[in-house]
């Protein structure tokens, strides 16, 4: 008995001595392999000891950045390079069947995500000739999203978000389209100064009819008072009228002799 309780403590001391602990990072599971058999259980992130035979691959199951450039040509034929970038992130429950059938995430994007955004990037500006493609960015953004989040789907991928960051021309096409551009403003900008010009040409038209007309108003309103006063002019009116304008004095005229005479003082007024 005592010999049996002595075989196990030291067969539980050796299996001691051969374990090691592993620790699984915040944000990440842990993939056991046993003798380089993948286990089908999933580690959360915590303390694990290993045994001998046994190992852990930690799996980052946090959202990944992935910027890449992809080259394709447009419905005319125009070469363009488009810049894109691509949030993901790995479904956990699924990081043994990832692991298993790919591998670790760096080899996932060289084997799973880089062809499928490239494959992405050629379909969709396929679609588009140069000059939409920058015209209707959102619309490309949508295919290419769309595309690739139904490929990485099916290797349990989630996309969380995608953009666009550029694109990029050959140089003498950039060149035309940045001419045309500046044309196009151009031909705005006169067509404004022109608009603003027959605006103002119509304000001074209007101010001046609108002179000319108060102009005629006011002589027409003269003539008319004018026209008035002739009418009911009598003499016995102009001599009122004179009578209410006289200051009480007599006027004083010359006789002969520069003798000047006053009419008041003869007439007793």
């Amino acid at each position: 008995m005592k010999r049996s309780r002595l075989a196990l403590v030291l067969g539980l001391a050796a299996l001691g001595i051969g374990c090691t602990p592993h620790t699984v990072p915040a944000g990440h599971v842990g993939v056991q392999t046993n003798w380089g058999a993948v286990q089908p259980e999933v580690f959360q992130e915590g303390l694990y000891w290993q045994t001998p035979g046994t190992g852990y691959i930690d799996m980052d199951a946090r959202v990944q950045k992935k910027q890449a450039n992809a080259t394709a040509s447009s419905k005319d034929l125009q070469v363009v390079t488009v810049i894109i970038a691509l949030n993901y992130r790995l479904d956990a429950e699924k990081a043994v069947e990832i692991y298993q059938n790919i591998g670790t995430l760096g080899q996932v994007e060289g084997t799973i995500i880089d062809p499928v955004l490239q494959e992405a990037v050629k379909t969709a500006t396929a679609r588009y000739n140069a000059e939409e493609l920058i015209t209707k960015r959102r619309e490309v953004k949508d295919a290419i999203t769309e595309y690739v989040r139904e490929r990485l789907a099916d290797s349990h991928l989630t996309v969380t978000d995608f953009s666009i960051v550029n694109f990029q021309f050959d140089t003498k096409y950039q060149d035309a389209i940045e001419a045309k551009q500046v044309a196009e403003q151009k031909a705005l900008t006169a067509t404004n100064d022109l608009r603003r010009i027959e605006v103002e040409a119509k304000q001074r038209e209007a101010r001046a009819q609108g002179e000319a007309n108060a102009m005629l108003i006011q002589a027409r309103a003269e003539a008319e008072r004018q026209e008035l006063l002739r009418r009911t002019m009598t003499p016995e009116l102009v001599q009122w009228q004179a009578i209410q304008k006289w200051d009480g004095r007599m006027p004083v005229v010359s006789g002969g002799g520069n003798t000047l005479v006053d009419v008041g003082s003869i007439t007793g007024k």
